[in-house]
């Protein structure tokens, strides 16, 4: 039996069978694609995804590929100087296409073990006490203990659940694509320019190799998005909107998307469970839905090993619904927000005047930033000090460096200043790290796998307390 079937071979999926693979959790993943996608949707990290990548030690391959911009200050197209003291050791927009996310994060869970069937397509699912059975449309089954769907905002696992998914369909539909142009770059870049003076959605700039990313509103909303646009359907939105078509031909690929806003009234039945799209779709404003599903993954994958290894406490699995579904709830109304200020209608340009000058204060700004990078992302956990529930920044210890290189391993951590506390029972799950923090003003606190703070005290009977709440009892089987 395998341990964990997860469907989907995008960012989620393959962040989510890395992570699980950490654990020793045999993870399988499948992809219905024969051939990873040329098209890119996603152009970027977020500083909370760019923390991820650190955590586990990733960081160094994405920014060899990728190029750093200065975060924050942009909210719904409003362009702000960055605001101070930004809560992070990365203070910055990683630019990088997805399809080389996908690369990357592909090699890194083969590296650790997990296996990556493409061409395989999930039709139909069941499951009992004892784990789930998977059907796949060569009509072979599968059997594991565990399904994730992270299969998209279409999710086959989602409908097969019957996992209700409500929200408001799309109203605005765009077009996009990667195209070669024939009008001279000065050209394109100066009625780009004039364009989004008015419509934000509009957009052109080059990618490389000649080829120029485009979106354009479309027409209407299509009965089925995931047929793409043609090339003259295409031509024709941008005359509309440019007076021009720029002469754009060779397309590399064509697509559509639009403004639908859903979230997954659940995110577990039994053993099988949601994240990324599959759980919650929204407009792309911002850039926060790759993202959003990269930390569901960060979040769910140690809790279902833990579920796997036979360690995990009760309730553990089911925090990440918990945890989980406010953050997205968040970024959907995040999103709605920008959507709104984004209408050429009088009173949205109203609104978003107003905002534009309250983002003029440095409070706001950096409000604002912190929700779309996901660094202000706090979980309940209860009443305590103010990093309780947060993740914490990468701080630089005495004698043992950063904090981030101390957490590839996957698993809880005790910073522990005093010198005088203990992991014994615990320590095959929690590493202790007697230091100095000059930048941490607590006498320690325990960190989760995926980096937030579950404890922070000096009292040892407290702290055994809580490495039981999330690491199990000391006699739990190892």
């Amino acid at each position: 039996m395998i341990d964990v079937i997860v469907v989907g071979g995008g960012p989620t999926g393959l962040m989510l069978a890395a992570e699980l693979r950490l654990q020793g959790v045999r993870a399988l993943v499948l992809e219905k694609e024969a051939e990873p996608t040329g098209q890119v949707r996603s152009l970027g990290l977020h500083v909370r995804s760019v923390e991820v990548m650190d955590q586990r030690g990733l960081l160094e391959r994405f920014l060899a590929l990728g190029k750093q911009y200065p975060v924050g200050g942009s909210f719904a197209g409003i362009t702000k100087p960055r605001p101070d003291r930004l809560d992070t050791a990365h203070p910055y927009i990683l630019g990088i296409p997805q399809n080389i996310t996908e690369r990357l994060l592909a090699e890194h869970a083969v590296e650790l073990g997990a296996e990556i069937r493409r061409g395989t397509e999930l039709i139909g699912l069941s499951q009992d006490d004892h784990g789930v059975t998977a059907e796949l449309a060569d009509g072979t089954q599968l059997r594991s203990r565990y399904l994730v769907g992270c299969d998209g905002g279409r999710s086959t696992v989602r409908k097969l659940l019957g996992v209700g998914f409500p929200g408001e369909p799309a109203r605005v539909e765009w077009l996009l694509g990667e195209v070669e142009v024939t009008a001279p770059p000065e050209e394109l870049a100066a009625v780009v320019d004039e364009v989004r003076k008015t419509h934000k959605g509009f957009g052109a700039g080059p990618s490389g190799d000649g080829v120029y990313r485009v979106v354009v509103p479309a027409e209407g909303v299509a009965e089925d998005r995931s047929t793409p646009p043609t090339l003259e359907e295409f031509r024709q939105q941008l005359r509309v909107f440019a007076g021009t078509d720029f002469g754009v031909h060779s397309p590399r690929w064509l697509s559509r998307f639009g403004d639908a806003t859903r979230l997954a009234e659940r995110y577990r039945v039994g053993r099988a469970l949601l994240a990324g799209d599959a759980a919650h779709v929204h407009p792309p404003l911002g850039g926060q839905g790759l993202n959003l599903g990269v930390q569901d993954a960060f979040n769910l994958g140690w809790k279902l090993a833990a579920e796997v290894n036979g360690w995990a406490p009760e309730g553990l699995l089911d925090s990440y619904h918990t945890e989980r579904h406010p953050v997205a709830a968040d970024v959907l109304n995040n999103t709605r927000v920008q959507s709104e200020l984004m209408s050429t209608e009088p009173g949205p340009q109203a609104v978003r005047r107003l905002v534009s000058e309250l983002m003029d204060f440095d409070d706001v700004n950096r409000y604002l930033t912190e929700k779309v990078t996901a660094i202000g992302v706090r979980y309940d956990l209860g009443e305590g000090h103010e990093l309780l529930g947060r993740r914490l920044r990468d701080v630089a210890l005495k004698k043992r460096g950063r904090l981030y290189a101390l957490m590839h391993g996957g698993r809880g951590l005790l910073l522990d200043q005093t010198g005088e506390l203990s992991v014994a029972g615990w320590a095959d799950r929690v590493d202790h790290v007697v230091d100095v923090i000059e930048e941490l003003d607590v006498p320690a606190a325990l960190l989760r796998p995926d980096g937030h703070v579950a404890w922070i005290g000096e009292d040892q009977q407290d702290l055994r307390a809580h490495l039981s709440t999330w690491f199990g009892d000391w006699d739990s089987p190892r």
